[in-house]
C-alpha cells in the first residue's frame, strides 16, 4: 500500500471522528487550541490504536483465510463505508455535548475507531503493508482533522458533518473496491 493510498485511507477513517469533533466544538462555548488538541489526542491516538490491534488479529489469522483475504478487506471496507455514507443521510441529530472527560471522551474514541480496528484487520492479510507508517498517517491525520473539526464546529456549527461522513464513506468504499480489484488483476495500478 502506497504513501497516497494510506493518505487517503486515513482521511477516509478519520472522518467520523471529524464529525464527532465537529459537534464537540458546537457544544462548547469558546474553543481554544487547548480542547482541540485534547480532543485531537483522544481520537488520533484511538484511531492509531485500534489498527495495530486489528493488524496483529489479522496476521494472527492471515494463514488460514489466505485465498479469501481480499474478499475479506473489500467487505470490511464497503461495510463500514457503507455504514457511513447510511448515517450522512440520517435526519437523526445527535445531542452535542461538549465534554471532555475522561469517560465521554473514552466512550467516543473507541465508538469511533472501531472502523479502524477493522480496517487493521484488513492490513495484517495485505502483504505490502508498513503498519508503523499506516497508524502514523492514520494518527495524526485523525488529530489534525480533529482539531480543525472542533474549531469548525465552534465557528460554523453542525452543517460539515453528515459532508464529512459521506466523504469518508465513500473514500473507504472505494478504496475496498481497489484492492478487490488488484487482487483479482483487473486494475494494476
Amino acid at each position: 500500500m502506497g504513501i497516497l493510498e494510506l493518505l487517503i485511507l486515513a482521511i477516509g477513517l478519520a472522518m467520523d471522528a471529524f464529525a464527532v469533533s465537529i459537534c464537540k466544538g458546537l457544544a462548547m462555548k469558546k474553543a481554544s487550541l487547548k480542547e482541540g488538541l485534547i480532543v485531537g489526542l483522544w481520537f488520533g491516538g484511538f484511531q492509531a490504536l485500534m489498527p495495530l490491534i486489528g493488524y496483529f488479529l489479522g496476521s494472527a489469522f492471515k494463514n488460514y483465510i489466505v485465498n479469501v483475504d481480499h474478499w475479506i478487506a473489500f467487505v470490511l471496507l464497503a461495510l463500514i463505508g457503507g455504514l457511513m455514507i447510511k448515517e450522512s443521510f440520517s435526519k437523526e441529530e445527535e445531542e452535542a455535548d461538549g465534554s471532555l472527560c475522561f469517560k465521554t471522551m473514552l466512550v467516543m474514541a473507541i465508538a469511533t475507531s472501531i472502523d479502524a480496528m477493522a480496517i487493521g484487520v484488513s492490513f495484517g492479510m495485505l502483504p505490502d503493508v508498513n503498519i508503523w507508517i499506516a497508524i502514523t498517517f492514520i494518527g495524526v491525520i485523525t488529530m489534525g482533522l480533529c482539531m480543525v473539526g472542533v474549531k469548525i464546529g465552534n465557528v460554523f456549527g453542525a452543517r460539515y458533518k453528515s459532508k464529512a461522513e459521506l466523504a469518508g464513506g465513500i473514500i473507504l468504499v472505494l478504496l475496498g473496491i481497489k484492492i478487490l480489484l488488484e487482487h483479482l488483476e483487473i486494475l494494476t495500478f
